[in-house]
Order: structure tokens, then sequence, then C-alpha cells
């Protein structure tokens, strides 16, 4: 800490000094010791050798760190600053008769020195600043108990976040490696062979999408007599008349489509899926959502491979028919772009248990029903059957080349919810299946861990808030370590857990995009950022899931939009407000200025990339809800006038 009283006690050293020399003819020397960041270093021995005559004097500096030689003999001088622990000082000074020569000597602490005060400078409180730059990692700058708690903490989240992101580097790696070996079907059906197809559309207020989606089914190229089409509404608004009305107009054309609607909406999705079970005839199971798109000829891409009995499930790749639409669609569309490309075709093809999307996939019949059905007690019932049914034996395909249209959420609350719902369900499905798949002596352990940082990587959320929380105590306490440090220490980690997050992104864009995906790097910074903001809306879904709250299957919001002009939804129904969680990451928003600026203010730049990454995601996600969620509060309130 900067002593107040240093200049003037300096000052006055200074006058006294030059009286006395004007007075002896002779010189005086006068000056402080600091360390490189300016801060005072008390109680440290300064010698004074002639250089070109016989003359040696010797003090100690005062608590300020003041020292001064008075009634000195003019000529050359090599000033000493020498202690355990402090790194010597060597300067030449010249002192001339009648004058002053004023000087400082900066010091720079490497280790405990056995001297308590300038110990208690080194281990400084964290407003003084205290420095350890030089190779010793064995001492760090931790002043006490609270110091080190803090450390411990920091270092045991980026060790957790660490482990995850080895698993992240595996998965790119099998990827790498397992990228040319794409399934083949083991024969083809015979034309007049062909099964028979159930398409399941479940529907809950889809008044924007409904039609667009039973338009594009219906256009399916495959045989009509073996393509059922049941339309499973939950609907409470306008969807209901919509729906049944284009389910009309075909089923008078000759289609065999139906239309079901409930009006209780039990066991939500799952529950819509296993009532149309029960009335399908097919032996085939296909499952869009509403916001899909499906092209012509996908039932003929993915039947073949059930031409092996033991296949109980084909997944076909999302992929985006708005992703230019914003920069949150861009950011989603390579988000969940990695997902598809890396991981569910890592696990796919290495041997490994992966999940049913939700959507876009084929079942066989045995299949579900032999797993046990579609069941609700969690959120992600699509993760919840593909475990169990692998577990039965079932196997699965997963079709990296082939794609299905889908439509991204294009409002940040509507995101937010959707990523909610999905990481609760993830944790609830671990809580259900994990005990189970560690208790299964045909699974090898690699199956088993594999598992294990699959349906467990949301916990992440809750840990990656408390980092933040700590980030400011953090850059005061390791105020200036030195670049040994930081290192041996704070490189690794981040390696694993960040640099892993950045390959995993661009090895993904660029299989997508061989020849442009250098395009997508610029959105690099936004898509980590958005995995920080939506760190407050997983952690709750992950509490949730651990205490056991139940909560709705919240649906998300689709306004059929395709073109980067159309601005529509904002004039339409199904805008969530939530601006309660805005707040909390309006604070933090607030919180992370502040720090910015407390580390361009130290000079600790190196930190600030991670800062502004912080930053830049609670402030995008916090303004962009407020924002939309004020539009949406207008227009309810003009339509109830």
């Amino acid at each position: 800490m900067k002593i107040p009283s240093k200049l003037g006690f300096t000052l006055l050293t200074f006058l006294l000094l030059t009286a006395t020399a004007l007075a002896a003819d002779k010189g005086a020397i006068a000056g402080n010791i600091v360390d490189k960041r300016e801060y005072v270093m008390g109680g440290l021995n300064v010698i004074a050798i002639g250089r070109d005559i016989d003359a040696r004097y010797e003090t100690t500096a005062g608590p300020t760190g003041a020292f001064a030689f008075d009634e000195v003999e003019p000529g050359s001088y090599t000033l000493i600053t020498e202690c355990e622990g402090i790194e010597k000082i060597v300067k030449l000074i010249e002192a001339q008769a009648g004058r002053v020569t004023q000087v400082e000597l900066s010091a720079v602490a490497i280790q405990p020195t056995g001297n308590a005060a300038i110990d208690k400078y080194v281990a400084s409180q964290w407003s003084q600043g205290g420095r350890y730059p030089a190779g010793n990692i064995s001492y760090l700058n931790l002043n006490d108990e609270q110091d080190l708690y803090f450390m411990l903490v920091y270092f045991g989240i980026l060790g957790l976040l660490s482990v995850y992101g080895v698993y992240r580097y595996r998965l790119v790696y099998l990827f790498l490696r397992y990228k040319t070996f794409a399934p083949r079907p083991q024969s083809k059906f015979p034309e007049d062979k062909l099964p028979r197809v159930t398409v399941q559309l479940p529907l809950f207020n889809e008044m924007y999408v409904a039609e667009r989606l039973i338009e594009s089914v219906v256009k399916l190229d495959y045989p009509r007599e073996l393509l059922e089409i049941q339309v499973l509404d939950d609907s409470t608004d306008d969807t209901v008349g919509i729906a049944s009305a284009v389910v009309k107009k075909y089923f008078d054309q000759g289609y065999d489509i139906t239309y079901h609607h409930r009006e209780d909406r039990y066991g939500f999705k799952a529950g819509a899926l296993e009532a149309g079970l029960k009335k399908s005839s097919g032996e085939f199971i296909l499952i869009f959502d509403a916001d899909f798109v499906p092209r012509p000829d996908c039932i003929r891409r993915a039947i073949h491979y059930f031409t092996d009995d033991r296949i109980g499930m084909v997944q076909m790749r999302w992929s985006h028919i708005n992703t230019d639409y914003s920069l949150l669609t861009k950011v989603q569309a390579i988000m969940l772009n990695a997902h598809f490309v890396i991981e569910q075709t890592a696990r796919s093809r290495c041997g490994g248990f992966f999940n049913f999307n939700g959507t876009a996939g084929i079942w066989r019949r045995e299949a579900i029903e032999w797993s046990g059905g579609w069941q609700h007690d969690t959120l992600a019932e699509d993760t919840d059957l593909s475990y169990r049914a692998q577990l039965m034996g079932w196997r699965f395909v997963y079709l990296l080349d082939e794609d299905v249209p889908s439509e991204l959420p294009i409002e940040m609350n509507a995101f937010k919810s959707q990523q909610k719902r999905w990481a609760k369900g993830v944790v609830q499905v671990g809580l259900k299946m994990l005990p189970r798949i560690r208790r299964d002596p045909r699974l090898p352990l690699r199956v088993k861990l594999e598992q294990f940082f699959r349906l467990t990587g949301n916990l992440a959320a809750p840990l990656v808030i408390v980092l933040a929380l700590i980030n400011l105590p953090i850059l005061i306490v390791r105020y200036n370590q030195g670049f040994f440090h930081l290192f041996v220490l704070d490189v690794p980690v981040l390696t694993f857990s960040t640099v892993s997050v950045i390959v995993y992104y661009i090895v993904s864009e660029r299989h997508l995009h061989p020849k442009g995906f250098w395009k997508s790097l610029k959105y690099l910074p936004f898509v980590m950022s958005m995995g920080i903001a939506l760190t407050f809306s997983n952690a709750r879904a992950v509490l949730e899931a651990i205490c056991g709250v139940k909560t709705p299957f919240v649906r998300t919001p689709k306004y059929g939009i395709e073109n980067q002009t159309d601005s529509s939804w904002l004039r339409k129904r199904y805008v969530p407000r939530r601006l309660a969680l805005p707040m909390i990451e309006l604070l933090f928003t607030a919180y992370f200025i502040f720090t910015v600026w407390y580390a361009v203010h130290s000079q600790i730049f190196a930190t600030l990339p991670f800062l502004l990454i912080y930053l830049l995601g609670y402030a995008y996600a916090a303004v962009m809800s407020i924002v939309q969620g004020r539009i949406s509060l207008r227009r309810t309130n003009g339509n109830r006038k």
C-alpha cells in the first residue's frame, strides 16, 4: 500500500540535506526504495561505495522506504541494496559538492526473507498488490487463509472444467479418426417390400409453423399407402383450427392423415407420443417437431438401415433454415453444429451410446415398446428412451451426411428457455440412468465414463457462476505474481478448459464448410460468450433437477421465420417475458465492467480476453432479454386495450 506521508517525508529530508551539504561543502545522497509497481519497501540496508575515492557509507531505509547519506565526499559511488529474498540492486550515481543527489532504487521480492518488515510488505493485503515474479512455484502470494480459500476454489473449478476439456479433446480426436467411417445399410428393402412408416407430429401452440410442417410431410417421397401421418396436437390456441383444417384438406385428398387433440396434456410431449403410438399402425415411427421442414427424400435416406434387425433408431443431423437471421441464430447454429458433427459422430462411430435428439429420427416400433415406451418422469424423454433402448441391446445409427432443416429460436428468452429444458432433462436422465449404467456388467469402463461425462456436463453451469463471482478477488490475490506462475499454473488448465472449446467449434465448422469455415471464426468469441450467458438459466435447471423440482415442459416458440428481413415475429404471440433473470445478468454485467476496469488500471492485460468473454455474454443476454421482453409486454398491454 502506498504511504501517504512518503512525499512529505522525502521533501523534508531533501531540504535538510541540502542545507547540510551547502554548509559543509560536501554532497548528499537521498532516495527511496520501491518495487517495480512503485510500492515502498522499508527496512532495507543501503551501502554507498566510492568508485574513484576511498569512501564507504551505510544506512537503513526507513518505514517509508526513504534513505539518506549526508556529508558524503564528492565523487562516483556504487549504491548497493542486498538482502535475502530481495534481488540485489546495484546503481551508479555521482555525488556533487553542495548538492543533494536524488535516486530511486527499484527492488523485487523473490521469496520469504525472514525479515518481518519485508515479509509484511511482500505478503501485503490485496490493496497493496504483492509481487513474486521469479520462478519459484512453491511460494505463491497468499497472505492469509482467505486468499488460500479463493485460490483453492479457483483452481478446483478450473481443474474440474479441465477434466471435461480433456473429454472434449477426446471427442474431437474420435471424430477426426472415425469421420470417414460412414455407416452403410446392410442391404436395401425392395420397392415392393418397403415397410409401413408412421410420421408423428407433436404440436403445442404452434400456429405459425403447424401448416408448414404438415405441408412438408405430405410431400415425403414414400408410397402413400405405406405412409401414416399423425398430427398430435395438445394446443390451446388457434393452432387447433389451423392444424385440423390442413389435416382435413389432405385427408379429403386421400392421404392417411389423422388429427388427435388432447385436452389435458398429460405427460407433455412424451404423453402425446405415447398416446399416438397406441393408435398407430407403422412398423417404424418417424418424429418431427413443429420447427422442422423435412426434405421429400428423408425417409428413403434412412429407412434401409433397418434391414439390420439390430438397429433400433436412425438419427439424422439437424441443419438450419434461418442461420443468417441474426447474431443469435448464427451463434446457435455453430453451437448445435458442433454437437451434431463432433459429439454424435464420435459417439456413434466408436461403439458408444448416443441419444435420439427428439426429432428428425426414425424408431423401430419394437425398440420403443421393448424398452418401456415413452416415459415422462424427465424433461428429456428422447434421451431417456435412448439410454433404455441401448441398454436393452438395440443399436443406433447416426447419419452425419443426411440433414433435416429446422428453424432456430430467434428470441433470447426463448433460447434460454429451450436450453434450460434440455439441461434439466439431461441431468434428470443422469440421475435416473447413471446408477443403472454403472452397475451393468456388460458395459466396458470407457462406455461408462463416456456416459458419465455426457450426462453430467451441465453441472459446469453453477461452477462457472462461482468462477465468475471470484474473478475479481482472484485478480487481486494474484496481482502480478509473475509470468512464471501464470505459465506453470494457468496455461495448462486454460489449455484444457478454454482452448478445447475453441478447437471443438473450429473442427466442426471446418467439416461442414471446408472452404469458408474461416468466416465462422469471427463468431467464436460470441459463441463462447453465449456459453457464459446461459449459465444462470442452466444452473437453475441443474439445481431443480438435483432437488427433484418438477416443472412443466415449456415449449420453444417458433414463428415461421426463414429470411433475414422478416421482423413479423415482434407482432406475434408466444414472445416470452422473463425479466427477473435478466436483472441478475445485468448486475453481473456491472460487476464485470468494474473487473475489466480494475484489470486495465492494474495493467493485468493477460486476463482481459477472459474477462471480456464474461462481460459480453452477460451483457448481451441481459440487454436482449430485457428489450425483447419489453416489446412483448407493450404489445400484450396494447392488445388488452
